[in-house]
């Protein structure tokens, strides 16, 4: 997997674009209302859905595994926070407790105890009353079912590219182990044109989510 997205780096750079997800933005201005100064981003990439909290003044960290990913969130979007290089399976990088942390995409692409231990590992790095966000593809995604079937909702669509699925009854299941969750619906702009579904889940560990 590793191999994978370093060579899906090289070879399509700044394939989505230099403009920030959807729900970057929706979870800065959550994160906003709850007064978060400091978030981290498990798999940022390149860095493009670092922009919104920046924009509100909250200091971002970073962890990414392609070295490819980090050079770019250098030369080309002129990045300079910390970015952590390596697997988000060796959190934490770092013995800071965050506010808020935001991952996008990143985590359905682990199989079952690799989704708990990332979701275990970034409960540990928030600070008390910290808010966590996570974006995941939805079930309602036209790749859903396609490829060879590895588990539950758990398929490899491409060679080396594996891929869970959730709805919302799959998400909350994963998700309230870490405090109450609010499920929100992201239609996310794609490589290519169009949009795919995306769920936001949203939770805080130590108390209730909704604070829309």
């Amino acid at each position: 997997m590793d191999n994978v997205w370093e060579a899906a780096f090289a070879d399509n750079a700044l394939i989505w674009g230099l403009e920030p997800a959807l729900s970057a933005f929706s979870t800065a201005r959550w994160f906003a209302e709850r007064s978060v100064a400091n978030v981290l981003i498990p798999g940022i990439g390149y860095g493009r859905n670092a922009k919104p909290f920046l924009e509100r003044e909250m200091s971002v960290t970073g962890i990414e595994i392609s070295e490819t990913a980090i050079a770019l969130a250098r030369s080309r979007l002129g990045l300079t926070f910390p970015i952590h290089h390596g697997s988000v399976t060796d959190m934490p990088f770092d013995d800071r407790r965050y506010d808020g942390i935001f991952c996008y995409g990143l985590i359905y692409l682990l199989d079952a105890p690799g989704r708990e231990k990332l979701l275990r590992d970034c409960a540990r790095q928030l600070a008390p009353g910290g808010a966590m966000a996570f974006t995941v593809i939805s079930k309602d995604a036209p790749m859903y079912g396609q490829g060879t079937k590895l588990g539950e909702d758990w398929y490899e669509i491409l060679p080396g590219m594996r891929m869970h699925f959730y709805d919302e009854s799959s998400a909350r299941r994963e998700f309230e182990r870490y405090g109450p969750v609010d499920l929100i619906p992201a239609d996310e702009p794609v490589p290519g044109g169009g949009t795919f579904p995306f769920l936001v889940a949203r939770c805080c560990p130590d108390g209730s989510s909704r604070n829309d």
